[in-house]
């Protein structure tokens, strides 16, 4: 690596692996794959620490919704002692050891303002806070949870009560006994509300749409798991039709508590919307028994409470926003034809999600969780390795040439 300083403020720092741009697991599977075909590569890191999503931005009680086999990242499997569905801290660990494995070491403290390819030299420069990088290959692995996503509802900014994003939630100690409203019904909004329930809290949740909610497990094995096996010898929607009778089965009917489906089945949505279905964890059955309530879309927020969409109204001590993250790709990368600058992901769909066009490249955007992170990170350190390795076969055989031609000058 050469550095070349370009003023007293910014450094330019010459790559001559790609550049990877996040040290979650995305990038650091990268990484490693890259490692493994001897590839040099540059990582670079906004935050002060490995995963940071996982250890600043998640709650204390938080578990892998899959099992282990299906979340580990390339040619590292979890240690044996670690149960199927990791605790939060388990994760952290494992992907720190990943990290220590293949000698890992980000740059961490470089938040990237913007990358842009220069179409005369055929280079990415990726500018951060304190230097440029440029490179020939940039893989773009800051993932589809880069940033917690607000919603605009109106009178959100009157509520004098307590407002927090589940990015600021840990667990919750601090609400017992108070009235609290979570504002979304994803798995993080399910469990949290779980959470909140067992601290103590009186708890509502907010269902606006539509929405799966299946077991995490049938009959004692995983519900991902088991689709999975099945899609192999029967069509998606015969597959939807077995989860929704087991659904039915061992969590009973929720439309009975308020909770919709949508007109297509779980797999068949997720295939078509990116949009994942429920995991149950314990939340359905604190709806059936009443400790938690279910409660129609929030028409505006008032200086007490919420006023819903169904004209009724109530009053809250704290709201959680369990709205989601979103991607930050549009606002830093300077490429028109890769990413969507809309919603920040690649505007082809998996499995053609990993390649652009000048040397860029995308991992942990498929949608499909850690399992599309170590698809994603395979396929690029392979395409990337060709390439490098290519090239220095010429560089070899144009260094051969010439010594070769030295060598014959010498003898006439």
């Amino acid at each position: 690596m050469i550095i070349e300083p370009m003023n007293s403020v910014l450094k330019r720092v010459w790559v001559p692996g790609p550049v990877i741009i996040g040290a979650g697991p995305s990038g650091l599977a990268a990484a490693a794959c890259l490692k493994k075909m001897e590839v040099p590569f540059l990582i670079i890191e906004k935050e002060n620490c490995l995963a940071s999503l996982w250890k600043l931005k998640t709650y204390d009680r938080l578990k892998l919704h899959l099992p282990k086999e299906f979340c580990k990242l390339p040619h590292f499997p979890f240690p044996p002692e670690i149960p199927s569905y990791a605790e939060k801290q388990q994760f952290i660990s494992y992907v720190e050891a990943y990290a220590e494995h293949f000698s890992i070491e980000p740059l961490f403290g470089k938040e990237v303002k913007r990358a842009k390819y220069d179409g005369t030299m055929g280079l990415w420069q990726v500018q951060t806070n304190d230097s440029e990088f440029v490179c020939r290959w940039l893989i773009v692995a800051t993932g589809e949870n880069a940033e917690p996503v607000l919603p605009q509802i109106d009178g959100l900014a009157e509520f004098r009560g307590n407002i927090l994003h589940t990015s600021e939630y840990k667990n919750g100690a601090d609400f017992k006994g108070s009235k609290v409203l979570v504002v979304g019904c994803g798995n993080s909004g399910m469990e949290i509300g779980l959470d909140l329930c067992n601290s103590g809290a009186q708890v509502s949740v907010v269902v606006r749409d539509k929405l799966h909610v299946l077991p995490r497990e049938v009959l004692g094995q995983s519900t991902f798991a088991l689709s999975m096996r099945l899609l192999k010898w029967f069509p998606v929607r015969l597959v939807d039709r077995f989860l929704l009778l087991c659904s039915w089965l061992i969590l009973g009917d929720i439309c009975q508590m308020g909770i919709t489906r949508p007109e297509i089945g779980p797999l068949e949505l997720k295939n078509t919307s990116g949009k994942t279905p429920v995991l149950d964890v314990g939340t359905i059955a604190k709806i059936k028994s009443g400790h938690i309530k279910i409660v129609d879309g929030v028409k505006r927020f008032t200086s007490r409470g919420v006023e819903f969409v169904d004209g009724r109204s109530d009053e809250y001590e704290s709201i959680i926003l369990a709205t989601g993250y979103r991607s930050n790709v549009a606002s830093w990368l300077m490429e028109g034809n890769f990413f969507n600058l809309e919603d920040g992901y690649p505007k082809k769909p998996f499995p053609d999600n990993w390649k652009g066009k000048n040397g860029v490249y995308s991992v942990g955007f498929t949608r499909l969780g850690l399992l599309g992170v170590s698809n994603d990170a395979q396929r690029v350190a392979r395409d990337i390795a060709g390439q490098w390795n290519s090239e220095l076969k010429h560089l070899r055989l144009a260094r051969s040439v010439a010594c070769a031609s030295s060598q014959i000058s010498h003898e006439f």
